[in-house]
């Protein structure tokens, strides 16, 4: 299923055995466009705390109910690392690779999360939790940069042949939990109009002067076909985008 992220935030992360919180943003891999993590901010239920949770661990969401099942229970979500969310979204954050779990496992040398773990009584990381172990050594080696949804958000986008609107929301894929689309708003170039951009046409992006360089001509990407945010999408208009660009698409 695809989602508008802007609408995945904010909906209730239901435990096992009751809700924990609200869903706050996510880290997400800029090599693969995959979710790393998701942020969880527990609110009243532990006043100020945002945990980090794997993927693997959440359930799809529920729409009408604005719900999204998280298969942990809350005392194992308390025990979750936790996270210092307006430092980390100043900067890049890196993890470490681990087996994936349906446990929440962690493993970094971040230290943001670093910080956050020794401050805890005994001033050293929480193990996890059993029957889960530590990968392999040769498994623990640095992960890629990952950032945060949030960050990107009004980034600009820069064609071959100039500036053509900004990043306003991502589509994300709730069966995978990989970024399929960034949505740009062309008004500060062409009102009117809203456009899905794959990652797959991303050359780089720009982090010091927030700029995502797409490998595509501003006209091209005008003639795209429209997208309507009120509207599903539909597998129709994935071909179609595609299509018209001339590139394949990554179900394919």
């Amino acid at each position: 299923m695809l989602c508008r992220v802007s609408d995945l935030q904010g909906y209730t992360t239901h435990a096992i055995d009751g809700d924990i919180g609200t869903l706050h943003t996510f880290y997400f891999d800029e090599e693969e466009w995959g979710v790393a993590y998701f942020v969880i901010d527990t609110g009243t239920w532990i006043t100020g705390k945002h945990v980090l949770v794997s993927p693997d661990v959440l359930g799809q969401p529920d729409a009408n109910r604005k719900r999204l099942p998280v298969s942990l229970t809350r005392e194992e979500i308390q025990d979750c690392p936790e996270i210092n969310t307006h430092e980390a979204a100043s900067g890049p954050y890196t993890g470490v690779t681990h087996t994936r779990t349906a446990r929440p496992v962690f493993w970094s040398n971040d230290p943001f999360v670093l910080d956050s773990l020794a401050a805890r009584p005994g001033g050293s990381p929480m193990p996890a939790p059993p029957p889960t172990t530590p990968p392999p050594m040769a498994e623990q080696v640095r992960g890629p940069v990952q950032h945060s949804s949030r960050k990107i958000i009004g980034y600009y986008i820069q064609a071959r042949d100039g500036e053509m609107g900004h990043v306003e929301d991502f589509i994300i894929d709730t069966d995978t939990w990989h970024i399929r689309y960034m949505v740009v708003d062309t008004k500060n170039w062409w009102p009117g109009k809203k456009v899905l951009v794959s990652p797959r046409w991303i050359q780089d992006i720009r982090w010091d002067d927030a700029h995502v360089m797409v490998d595509l001509p501003r006209d091209r990407i005008k003639a795209s076909p429209e997208y309507d945010p009120s509207k599903p999408i539909p597998r129709d208009y994935e071909t179609r985008l595609h299509d018209h660009y001339g590139r394949p698409a990554y179900w394919q």
